[in-house]
């Protein structure tokens, strides 16, 4: 008996004198999974600040509170999550909108920034809420740029850059490319490794230790189902696509795995060492997904779309995610995870940044031993009784934005349709003909080296 707990009731565990026991456990569960819905208040706080829209968000390395957000109209602001205050605002730190935002790995005391303004900038970064005079040093570029934590840049090429010098020290190009490279991450376990994606359908590995490409991934070009709604899309049925991807991320626990934003509604996890097709397909999204983030865990990852959406998934699960949503909220352009995987801060359109839980059905504050055993045993019922069709139904129900809902169910008709017009074209086709490949093979058009 633990300290505190009230005095115990002696029970008889014989199975014959609880004929119902199975009966009441799944009350429970049905009660669980309710009251899961009823105390689902996801949305924390607004972090405001920008007068236009929020490009890019970066979370401070060492603190569980710090992150940096990038906006159209050239500013930096520093947001303290726990106070939800600004601890440093920059109103022009680029002409022009920040592409790209970054901090120093020594427990991020300095800031890079970058920007359509063609120049890249370093900043000491101050806790007392003042604005620096001038950036501790700039690095001039011959085109717009993305930056990274290791200060790579993407432009029309990759370039490694250190911090004493004004000049690149590498260049790291692919022999037969003509893409406009849109990001760059560098792997979080393997520094030298880097991975780019580019506006030619493109995914590409790096090794700054031969200075060159080592992979490449060239992606289909695609359909995009273009359902008649107003809301988000131009009138139309199916279009050509480029199947371009706008986001990277690499898993912090499997090193290689790597996470795909793609612009053609879906999000896609590759493992590096197979890239002829990925290893699960992630499908909700009803427009393109603009960013996405790896939670520190590893178990699951934020996206944000151009359907006004904030999208919580589970890693290995390709449905049925976790949907956050506000009237207010515009489309959503970057998302990240906290430090401690307790929350996830979007930035959107309209200026805003926002703060969400990352389990919608959370308590905050202070929870007792006794809180926290009654929510485990609440979530381990409802696991155990996923089975049962009520607490299934229950579980899954997420309230939608009207516009959201009736373009999914929308386009499930249509990709269902294309399923069955698959499936009877493999049915009869003749023998020795090729027949329709499964999705995850059709979507990796070619792969160089």
């Amino acid at each position: 008996m633990r300290h505190g707990d009230p005095t115990p009731v002696s029970r008889n565990l014989n199975p014959l004198m609880h004929p119902f026991a199975r009966a009441r456990e799944r009350t429970r569960a049905l009660n669980a999974a309710k009251m899961d819905r009823m105390f689902a208040k996801p949305f924390v706080a607004a972090l405001e600040g920008h007068i236009d829209a929020v490009e890019v968000l970066c979370r401070q390395p060492g603190s569980l509170t710090g992150l940096a957000s990038g906006s159209w109209d050239g500013g930096i602001i520093v947001h303290n999550l726990s106070t939800r205050k600004q601890t440093m605002s920059i109103p022009q730190a680029h002409k022009g909108k920040v592409s790209g935002l970054c901090f120093s790995p020594d427990g991020g005391k300095r800031l890079l920034s970058c920007g359509v303004d063609r120049n890249i900038k370093l900043w000491a970064v101050n806790e007392d809420n003042s604005t620096p005079e001038a950036p501790l040093n700039v690095f001039p570029g011959k085109a717009a740029f993305k930056t990274e934590s290791l200060f790579a840049t993407a432009s029309n090429t990759v370039q490694v850059w250190d911090e004493t010098k004004s000049a690149p020290i590498s260049n790291l190009t692919f022999p037969t490319s003509t893409e406009t490279v849109t990001s760059v991450r560098f792997n979080m376990s393997e520094s030298s490794v880097l991975a780019s994606i580019g506006t030619d359908r493109t995914f590409t590995l790096y090794d700054i230790r031969t200075g060159k490409a080592e992979r490449r991934v060239v992606m289909q070009v695609g359909q995009i189902l273009v359902p008649s709604t107003p809301h988000f899309f131009s009138p139309g049925h199916c279009v050509d696509s480029q199947m371009q991807s706008n986001a990277l991320s690499w898993s912090p626990t499997f090193p290689t795995t790597i996470l795909l934003a793609s612009e053609d509604h879906n999000l896609y996890t590759f493992d590096i060492r197979h890239l002829d097709s990925p290893t699960q397909i992630y499908k909700a999204h009803v427009a393109a997904v603009m960013s996405c983030d790896w939670s520190p865990t590893g178990l699951e990852f934020v996206s944000g779309g151009w359907d006004r959406t904030v999208r919580i998934w589970q890693e290995g699960k390709g449905r049925q995610p976790e949907v956050y949503h506000t009237k207010r909220m515009q489309r959503v352009t970057s998302s990240v995870f906290s430090a401690d995987a307790r929350f996830v801060i979007s930035g959107s359109d309209d200026g805003n940044v926002r703060i969400w839980k990352a389990k919608a059905s959370d308590k905050l504050g202070v929870v007792t031993a006794r809180e926290r055993a009654a929510m485990e045993y609440r979530d381990k019922l409802k696991d155990r009784w996923r089975i049962d069709s009520e607490v299934d139904r229950i579980a899954r129900t997420r309230h939608l934005p009207k516009a959201v809902k009736q373009t999914a169910k929308l386009k499930t008709t249509m990709l269902e349709a294309r399923r069955v017009k698959e499936e009877r074209r493999r049915k009869h086709t003749r023998a020795g003909e090729s027949k329709p490949k499964p999705e995850k093979k059709k979507l990796v058009l070619a792969e160089q080296s």
